[in-house]
């Protein structure tokens, strides 16, 4: 059973033992806690972690010394989203087209979020394996003359510019800066949430855009994923971005960008695309690490 599940802001902590501490205190101290296990948004080595998109550093021994656990296992975040993939019912879904999955075949989950995250799991006879990754990171290709100029504008202020760049949290407002440079339109600053809010009430032309832009580019990145990872279980959309626009991903250039490989179109239209809705995924997926450990 899960539960309970409380969510905090990064920026109210200076560390991760001040959140770990609010959250053991707020929900009873006084029961015996001997073990942590942890997803967290970065690169894992050493059961350590420095996150990308934050000043946190995520660390076994010192969540040993400050809490008295017995044991602390860090993991990549969508290694554990990508573990909980096939426990994942119709109704933990939201289909945004494709064929059906084949049975036993890899399944890769991307994300966009604070950052984009991105892993594939693969089923095996005598145990699954799942492959974590920085994907997030690899380069961005531009498929358009629009989306050149956008890549040009922010190569000018990143230099590298990599898919988290324009499909996560912070994307979405690089997009939206660069659509209003680009067009040179006197359009005021916004957050990811005010653009995303502005785009779904049609309030702002510019917004629009930026989140047509958006999904279309995501489904670009999901597309390569699923070549890459020879994704034929389907590839699933999770993070903190997509639950939030399932209807207008749907009616966006995100399948058609998908299966828009040239050669392997036919390969791609076969493949099964979804939201992940699911509100406690990564959870699922971090349960079935325990269960794992403890042989259970």
């Amino acid at each position: 059973v899960l539960g309970p599940i409380s969510c905090f802001a990064v920026a109210d902590f200076p560390r991760v033992t001040h959140a770990v501490a609010t959250f053991l205190y707020g929900h009873g101290r006084q029961l015996s806690v001997p073990e942590a296990l942890l997803a967290v948004a970065g690169p894992v080595a050493e059961n350590r972690c420095v996150l990308t998109n934050c000043p946190w550093t995520i660390d076994a021994l010192e969540l040993r010394a400050a809490f008295g656990f017995a044991r602390v296992h860090i993991c990549n975040d969508f290694q554990a989203t990508a573990l909980s993939l096939p426990h994942l019912t119709a109704g933990d879904l939201y289909p945004l087209g494709g064929g059906k999955a084949v049975p036993e075949a890899p399944m890769a989950v991307l994300g966009p979020g604070t950052g984009l995250g991105i892993a594939c799991f693969v089923p095996g006879s005598q145990s699954s394996v799942v492959v974590a990754s920085e994907g997030g990171h690899a380069t961005m290709a531009a498929t358009s003359r629009r989306e050149d100029a956008i890549i040009d504008y922010l190569r000018h202020e990143f230099g590298h510019v990599s898919a988290e760049r324009v499909v996560s949290g912070g994307g979405l407002e690089n997009l939206y800066r660069a659509v209003v440079a680009l067009d040179g339109i006197d359009a005021p600053k916004r957050s990811a949430a005010e653009i995303t809010k502005a785009a779904l009430d049609g309030d702002c032309p510019t917004a629009r855009a930026t989140l047509d832009l958006f999904c279309a580019m995501l489904g670009t990145v999901a597309g390569n994923a699923a070549l890459m990872y020879g994704a034929r279980g389907g590839v699933y959309i999770a993070g903190g971005v997509a639950p939030r626009i399932t209807e207008f991903m749907a009616r966006s250039q995100f399948r058609a960008r998908f299966e828009q490989k040239g050669r392997f179109r036919t390969y791609l239209e076969a493949i099964p695309s979804s939201i992940v809705v699911h509100p406690a995924a990564t959870f699922m997926g971090l349960r079935s690490i325990a269960k794992r450990a403890h042989g259970s």
